[in-house]
């Protein structure tokens, strides 16, 4: 089966492709005019929009996801804005990192969890949405490198674990993670087509 992913974040594009790689799936990429602005008001309703764009564009069955984190210390701030929050998402990795740190720093509560909602777009007739999440805390520093296009991951650590999203072997963070917890759905999805 030909599937196309929908994003241009090299550190998602990376996780979803490792976790599908068993699925028999034949990844194609696809030139089309790249959904800018995200509207939706929550994470699926972005997944929904970014999938639809690209799938009525190019007519292949298209996986689209869109995620963000919850802090309790910054109550509603990030959510479905979190790359487009504090520094903005035009700000480098690192430029957002270090806006975010800032911000944090005084906080004593570090409590935080991610969310992601994925969309397989099969036809108009047949999609599927899927969600996950992982609880953790937000550390205040880190010595692992920030990951292209995933920077929290280097200072998230799950809930039972003493180790980053980063630090973790990629199957130990499919098995937790919230990414993990969608694709595992849809790689069932898949399964069955």
């Amino acid at each position: 089966m030909k599937l196309h992913i929908a994003t241009g974040n090299e550190g998602k594009l990376s996780e979803i492709k490792s976790f599908l790689d068993s699925e028999n799936i034949e990844f194609v990429k696809i030139d089309y005019t790249d959904l800018k602005e995200e509207t939706g008001a929550t994470f699926q309703e972005n997944a929904l929009q970014k999938a639809m764009n690209a799938f009525l564009q190019t007519g292949v069955p298209t996986l689209a996801e869109d995620s963000g984190i919850e802090v309790d210390a910054l109550k509603g701030l990030l959510g479905v804005k979190t790359r487009r929050w504090g520094a903005g998402e035009k700000a480098t990795d690192e430029e957002w990192m270090s806006y975010f740190l800032r911000v944090m720093a005084d906080k004593k509560e570090r409590s935080a969890r991610f969310f992601t909602s994925a969309c397989l777009l099969i036809s108009l007739e047949e999609i599927y949405i899927c969600g996950g999440s992982c609880e953790g805390e937000i550390l205040q520093k880190s010595t692992v490198p920030l990951v292209k296009g995933i920077p929290l991951s280097s200072y998230f650590v799950p809930k039972g674990f003493t180790k980053t999203f980063t630090e973790l072997s990629a199957f130990e963070k499919n098995k937790i993670s919230h990414r993990g917890n969608a694709m595992s759905k849809i790689a069932k999805i898949l399964k069955t087509l």
